[in-house]
């Protein structure tokens, strides 16, 4: 391939650094253009691509030769267009409302070839989900980052992950180009991109991490990439715990809080993970629900503790969270949910007090661990459960009267966002794994609930 100049029409740092991501030399050549409005049946990626397109063609007039990269965003809300804000006021407004609905982030994405005398275009479009925020949130975000630069006002690759709950769609768009796209543009016109520039883009991320590493995971049976050493991991399950200290109640009643630490001291004493140590605690509210941290910390609520009726069924969903933590799963489930500035604070933070961004970022994290994982995380846990009681001298089968318990109290409440046995996967589904993991007959109603995709 020949090697071509390439000069990238914009000054977002971004932008640049998501090019230099692909291991790309070039220049910036900022365009100087009006950009246009939607008019007649236009849509809007097509406005996205027309003024992208203008500001490919205002740079490239600048130069005899090589590739000119150009790029425009904006976000809509209903029918209402948002770019940059003009000042701090608009920039206020505009991020409380985009902050109270989801809207999309349109990206038009030009390159013109002078050489091959070629202009290619393409658009990208991203759901963002926010929570939202009032004006005392927003003052805060703006004293950290300068909306003023940004479409809509916030970014994602920064602190304005603390507030995006989700998206739908290509994450690199909203962090300024849409990679895959440019990606292929490129090669399209003879740009050598190097091999390893994907990985570069996970390498960066890495970075924030103190480094990618490969392992083998016993319980999985799978090699695994981890953005995180062992230490880093547990790092961040300390800046958690102490925000859920700082804002949680814990028991009072130190034989509750013994029954539940020395049940669980003799799960982690059988388990398959021994890198780390395991911390048990009871927080008192009423929920019926317990969590797994990274790096070894385990809640219980009270109200799951009043629920069980002996200590085979506690030590059950002991053994459900510690198979979590062995797998990796609230890590990994952190890390797929692309929650990287959030991972970065939190491991390149003591843990202190949980005020500022380890505060925040601590939310978040627990946030999103308390809305569980997958059915195959959920059906494994219980799998490697239903091993360590019996292991520990406690009496498996316990957890399924207890599943069988929940179920039955769940049937007969209104459906909650949070709670421990959530109906996907359904009970009998998660009933039924224990059972095989036991080696235990099967009924009728077991093979009803087998999903299409059985776990093994």
């Amino acid at each position: 391939m020949i090697k071509k100049k390439i000069y990238l029409a914009s000054e977002s740092k971004a932008r640049k650094k998501l090019l230099e991501l692909f291991g790309l030399k070039f220049r910036v050549l900022p365009a100087k253009i009006k950009e246009g409005r939607i008019k007649g049946n236009a849509s809007f990626a097509d406005l996205a691509k027309k003024n992208a397109v203008l500001k490919a063609e205002d740079a490239a007039r600048k130069i005899k030769s090589g590739i000119v990269i150009a790029a425009d965003t904006f976000i809509v809300q209903g029918n209402k267009i948002f770019g940059k804000p003009r000042d701090l006021d608009d920039a206020r407004k505009m991020l409380k409302r985009l902050s109270h609905a989801p809207h999309w982030l349109y990206t038009g994405i030009a390159l013109i070839d002078k050489n091959g005398q070629r202009t290619l275009v393409e658009c990208e479009k991203t759901r963002i989900y926010m929570d939202k925020l009032n004006d005392a949130q927003i003052s805060a975000y703006f004293q950290k980052v300068n909306p003023l630069d940004k479409a809509g006002s916030f970014d994602i690759q920064g602190k304005g992950a603390f507030f995006i709950r989700r998206i739908e769609g290509c994450f690199y768009n909203v962090v300024g180009l849409p990679v895959r796209k440019l990606y292929r543009m490129l090669k399209s016109v003879g740009v050598r991109v190097f091999m390893f520039a994907f990985c570069a883009l996970s390498f960066t991320l890495c970075a924030f991490l103190s480094g990618c590493s490969t392992e083998y995971n016993i319980v999985t049976g799978e090699q695994e990439t981890y953005i995180y050493s062992t230490d880093k991991e547990v790092q961040m399950g300390a800046s958690i715990d102490k925000q859920i200290e700082n804002e949680y109640k814990m028991t009072q009643d130190p034989l509750v809080q013994k029954r539940v630490e020395d049940i669980g001291k003799k799960i982690a004493s059988v388990c398959d993970r021994k890198d780390i140590s395991y911390t048990f605690k009871v927080i008192e509210e009423e929920e019926v629900n317990a969590v797994s941290l990274p790096g070894g910390y385990i809640y219980v609520f009270k109200g799951l503790v009043d629920k069980v009726s002996n200590d085979d069924e506690l030590a059950g969903v002991l053994a459900h969270e510690v198979g979590h933590i062995v797998a990796r799963h609230s890590i990994k489930k952190l890390q797929g949910s692309q929650l990287y500035s959030i991972l970065r604070v939190l491991v390149a933070q003591a843990p202190v007090s949980g005020t500022g961004e380890v505060g925040t970022a601590a939310d978040v994290a627990f946030t999103e661990l308390m809305l569980g994982y997958s059915r195959e995380d959920e059906l494994l846990a219980d799998q490697l459960a239903a091993s360590y009681t019996k292991l520990a001298g406690y009496d498996p089968k316990a957890m399924i009267s207890f599943l069988t318990k929940l179920h039955e109290i769940n049937r007969k409440r209104p459906a909650q966002p949070i709670n421990y046995y959530k109906t996907h996967p359904y009970v009998p589904d998660r009933i039924r794994v224990v059972k095989q993991e036991l080696g235990e007959g099967m009924n009728f109603e077991d093979y009803i609930n087998i999903e299409q995709q059985p776990h093994e």
